[in-house]
């Protein structure tokens, strides 16, 4: 970043942990980053203290009824120039707004693939931290960033990770490159050692108990589940221009190594940091600069050893049910996305068991017909469909006892 003008920042979800973290980073830079708007769908407490303690111009919530409390707060400590706005077309203009720069995609699910394509159409910087944006929309997404002129960084440590080890351009597939395979790390979650039999019993608040990670209770569950990884595969795929085959999941419990790139001529490089994702959000932020994340740094000696080993996926069948789903191709992603989405909601509230989840999506896919994934409107219909289908089988499981 050359420019000494400060960088407008937009962070889509600013109150969840990755927009409490870009916040920190921001605040540690004042010189270089402007707050210019935030979002947050159900925090309006939250998205009041972050709008007290940074002034952005505008602030948007879900429902005008939390806009009116907002700007009513807001007039009371004499912050009525924020412009506070509500619903999902506040956000999408939000995030193509022509005083924006960077845009952080922070918003949890399907919820942020509007706003993200609109940043990316406005040919923004823009930080993904949402993957489920591209896994819903995959080479529309990719189309679009690259017709448009956008800067598209990913933000998730795993992909931030690949992004670093990589050559400076990675699209036309990885073989012109040297590249013989993508290694993405993955944690194990807090089941890695649990049994089969043993994960019958989880809680919700034993699934979103991560032994490294500071997360919300959605990617949690699906980090226990390991879905979470299916998803950074497929959004692997899409941002490196790999296939399936060439994205290998590797479980490495002390989360020190972040992922690794293979080369043909037998080369792994890896990128390694402490478990804390301002790293990675700096990156993005100073790119191709590098800057003070406030993290401490690595050490090794207090590491002592590092551990990899393969995932299970009869324990884990999210893993190769994502996979599936990417080979497949077309809205599969999607569908397998949205029903995730269903399931997970049902088992943090105790409808549904935690091994469960994985079955809600075999079932959907195995229910829903997919289609080729060539408009967002195709896209939308079978993401919906899905959820319909995965709200259908929920019913008849509580109505019939067991699985028919």
């Amino acid at each position: 970043m050359t420019s000494t003008a400060p960088h407008n920042v937009a962070i889509l979800g600013a109150t969840g942990s990755i927009g409490r973290s870009t916040l920190d980073v921001i605040a540690r830079h004042p010189e270089r980053y402007r707050l210019q708007a935030v979002t947050a769908w159900r925090s309006k407490e939250a998205l009041f203290e972050v709008c007290r303690r940074f002034s952005p111009a505008v602030a948007v919530l879900e429902t005008e009824a939390d806009a009116d409390w907002l700007r009513e707060s807001l007039r009371d400590v004499s912050l009525s120039h924020i412009e506070v706005r509500a619903g999902e077309q506040a956000l999408v203009e939000v995030a193509g707004a022509s005083e924006v720069d960077t845009v952080m995609s922070a918003i949890v699910g399907a919820a942020a693939l509007l706003p993200t394509l609109a940043a990316v159409k406005a040919g923004k910087r823009v930080l993904l931290a949402n993957k489920e944006a591209l896994v819903m929309s995959g080479a529309l997404f990719m189309d679009a960033v690259e017709r448009h002129g956008a800067c598209l960084l990913p933000i998730d440590s795993e992909h931030n990770a690949i992004y670093q080890c990589l050559p400076p351009s990675h699209r036309g597939g990885l073989e012109p490159l040297g590249v013989s395979r993508l290694l993405l790390t993955a944690s194990g979650g807090p089941f890695r050692e649990r049994t089969l039999a043993d994960m019958h019993h989880v809680t919700p608040a034993e699934a979103c108990a991560h032994p490294n990670w500071s997360m919300g209770r959605k990617i949690s569950v699906d980090s226990a589940t390991l879905m979470n990884k299916g998803l950074e595969l497929i959004e692997a795929c899409w941002l490196f221009d790999a296939r399936p085959e060439q994205v290998e999941v590797v479980v490495h419990p002390q989360s020190i190594v972040h992922s690794m790139v293979g080369y043909t001529d037998g080369s792994v490089i890896a990128q390694m940091g402490n478990t804390d994702m301002r790293t990675a959000i700096a990156y993005g932020l100073s790119w191709p600069s590098r800057i003070d994340a406030g993290v401490e740094a690595l050490d090794l000696f207090a590491v002592g050893r590092l551990d990899f080993q393969a995932p299970d996926e009869q324990r884990f069948p999210c893993l190769r049910l994502a996979r599936e789903a990417m080979q497949a191709g077309g809205t599969a992603p999607a569908c397998l996305n949205a029903a995730n989405e269903v399931a997970v909601a049902a088992f943090l509230d105790n409808r549904l068991g935690f091994l469960e989840v994985a079955e809600v999506v075999a079932r959907t896919l195995d229910r829903v017909p997919t289609h080729g994934a060539d408009s967002l409107e195709t896209i939308l219909h079978d993401d919906g469909r899905a959820r319909r289908v995965a709200q259908e089988l929920l019913t008849q499981r509580h109505a019939n006892g067991a699985w028919v």
